[in-house]
């Protein structure tokens, strides 16, 4: 099955969400677990979440994308910060046991000057503080553009993180495709051969969905700054091979770009064409 949602506002609960990927043509969606900017969460609303559980497996929505907040910082130079993050990270992964199988996104973050090494190192803390065997939820590293000081451009520096978790099984990545393009590997021409170095440095077995975002920017700009398919650097013969490639076709996908709304319906019903049977 073609897996392809979108990022929608979880302000309205998830019923709602689920009801709007559908009305959007999605079989699944992504959601920030809190406001991206930080803050607490809303308290659950249980018989939301139960009436949304029904709704999804009628409609074969599961699993869903659940992404921290962008203000998670596990390798901040200040210790309010990490602790802010390793808080936010535990209660939303307590939260989302509500709804089993879950995946759960987010930025590695940026060392601020105290090195990559050190910034990895505080980054696997934080995950071996809050990972927890019983856990059903998979936690991703996302790959990231590079801008600034960030951990995750390169495939070696989330293969440091994976290494030093201790609970293997609750770990994985989510590859972007303006981000990973941004951050100098080349998924318009190459993509073949960036595949086969993501498995030989990370394992391909690692990889557990993509986010599906055009670039406004050329390779390696280190930029992270998302256009709508095919209008952007990448274009739409770069996704027409991304959606179809046989390691990646069987993966969910989401779509993260500035469309948003009915844009997103629009998006999905083209990479709906692009897409190739069996």
């Amino acid at each position: 099955m073609f897996k392809l949602g979108c990022h929608l506002s979880s302000a309205k609960g998830f019923l709602a969400m689920g009801k709007e990927a559908v009305e959007l043509g999605a079989n699944t969606f992504q959601f920030f677990t809190r406001n991206p900017r930080g803050g607490a969460a809303k308290p659950l609303d249980e018989a939301d979440i139960a009436a949304f559980l029904v709704f999804a497996r009628e409609q074969g929505l599961l699993p869903l994308v659940a992404h921290a907040p962008y203000t998670l910082n596990a390798c901040s130079a200040k210790a309010n910060i990490r602790a802010f993050a390793k808080e936010t990270m535990a209660d939303d992964l307590a939260r989302l046991e509500h709804i089993p199988a879950s995946l759960y996104v987010f930025h590695p973050g940026s060392h601020v000057g105290q090195g990559v090494e050190a910034g990895i190192a505080l980054i696997v803390d934080m995950l071996n503080a809050v990972i927890r065997p019983e856990q059903s939820t998979v936690v991703l590293l996302e790959t990231m553009a590079g801008k600034g000081s960030e951990i995750g451009r390169t495939f070696e520096e989330l293969r440091a993180i994976i290494n030093g978790v201790e609970i293997q099984e609750r770990i994985g990545v989510c590859l972007d495709t303006c981000h990973v393009f941004d951050g100098g590997y080349d998924i318009v021409n190459d993509l073949n051969g960036v595949l086969e170095l993501f498995d030989r440095v990370i394992g391909l077995e690692r990889l557990k969905a993509v986010h599906l975002n055009d670039s406004k920017n050329p390779l390696g700009s280190r930029k992270d700054r998302h256009e709508s398919i095919g209008q952007g650097h990448l274009g739409e013969e770069a996704f027409k091979r991304i959606i179809n490639h046989p390691v990646l076709r069987d993966l969910p996908f989401y779509l993260e770009t500035p469309a948003g709304g009915l844009g997103y319906a629009v998006e999905i019903r083209l990479l709906q064409q692009y897409r190739n049977p069996g």
